[in-house]
């Protein structure tokens, strides 16, 4: 009786073992793909070793169900290029590898492949080229965050397909070309209506910015446009956005009149205009009651005394009003305001 309740012990413990081997094993194709893309990279983790990247707790790897989810190599001082068979993952959910500076060349076509990508962060990183357009087949994606490289060329219209997507950054790249918006034929940027990030600046972006790029419909809170190339005049439709919270424009070439609506910003508590050509009146901020940081230096409004709606923002911290045609003296109420630092 003992020795058949021992055999039996042996044959369950068995059966679990056997279980707990197949259920580790990683997909082939999984398999297959990482070990591609690892022979184009230098300075890999040290444990990236052996057939089962998910049994073996490979770093930077997880899984789900042996089907690999999430490749997180952030700082991890990568060297090489990202091979199309990224494509090969097709359960890849997060890709983050921000800040490997010798991960260079382009961003693969086959990126469009990941379907179920939410996350997709190089920031940081030596990415150069185009962005391929067919990140625009991400319909997943909530967070695109390719800041900090040397992208270049256009941003792709397609852009505009992704839906979910909440968080856009595109800052400090070598794009160039124009705004795109949707046309009837081809999406664009105001088709992001989940969108609460529109990070563009420190990039070589021309042309005016399309009234169409901004509606009632956004919530939007941050749009930065900061450090381009662009023209024209601020659209009105910018006052529609009254979710927004910071909002900068400076550092262009846009000229014009402000936007009379531009007070309907009431949450807006960052606006810097500065080092443009804008002109006409100095609009009435007046109830921006959130607005702390205000920059309008450095452009060619209308000559005119100091507004007395500056001292009635309650919450400015820093005003910065420099060559802006502005005469006369300042208010003494303004040095009244609570919070406020630098003038």
């Amino acid at each position: 009786m003992g020795q058949q309740r021992s055999q039996l012990v042996l044959v369950l413990l068995s059966l679990f073992i056997q279980f707990s081997v197949i259920a580790a094993v990683t997909d082939t194709n999984d398999v297959v793909a990482l070990r591609s893309l690892a022979s184009s990279w230098q300075n890999t983790p040290s444990n990236w070793v052996g057939d089962d990247p998910c049994g073996d707790l490979w770093v930077g790897i997880e899984c789900t169900n042996s089907r690999v989810t999430s490749l997180l190599l952030s700082n991890m001082n990568l060297m090489g290029q990202l091979s199309g068979d990224i494509g090969s993952l097709s359960e890849l959910q997060y890709l983050d590898l921000s800040f490997n500076v010798d991960m260079i060349g382009s961003l693969p076509q086959a990126i469009g492949s990941l379907k179920k990508l939410s996350t997709l962060c190089l920031t940081g990183s030596g990415f150069t080229g185009p962005i391929p357009s067919t990140i625009g087949s991400l319909q997943q994606l909530v967070n695109l965050s390719l800041n900090s490289n040397r992208f270049n060329g256009q941003i792709p219209n397609s852009i505009g397909n992704l839906s979910k997507l909440y968080y856009l950054d595109l800052t400090n790249n070598l794009l160039e070309g124009s705004i795109p918006v949707s046309d009837g034929i081809n999406p664009g940027l105001d088709m992001l209506l989940q969108a609460k990030h529109f990070h563009l600046g420190m990039n070589k972006l021309s042309g005016t910015i399309p009234p169409r790029l901004f509606s009632s419909n956004m919530i939007l809170i941050h749009v930065l446009f900061d450090n381009n190339n662009l023209n024209g005049s601020i659209p009105s439709s910018l006052g529609f956005v009254q979710t927004l919270e910071m909002v900068r424009f400076d550092r262009n070439s846009l000229s014009g009149p402000l936007p009379s609506n531009l007070n309907n910003l009431t949450n807006v508590n960052e606006l810097s205009l500065s080092n443009n050509n804008l002109t006409g009146a100095m609009v009435n901020l007046t109830g921006m009651n959130s607005l702390s940081n205000l920059d309008m230096s450095n452009n060619s409004f209308n000559a005119s005394d100091f507004p007395p709606w500056i001292a009635s923002l309650p919450s400015l911290i820093t005003l910065k009003m420099e060559r802006t045609q502005l005469q006369g003296q300042v208010l003494v109420d303004l040095f009244s305001r609570p919070y406020l630092q630098t003038v």
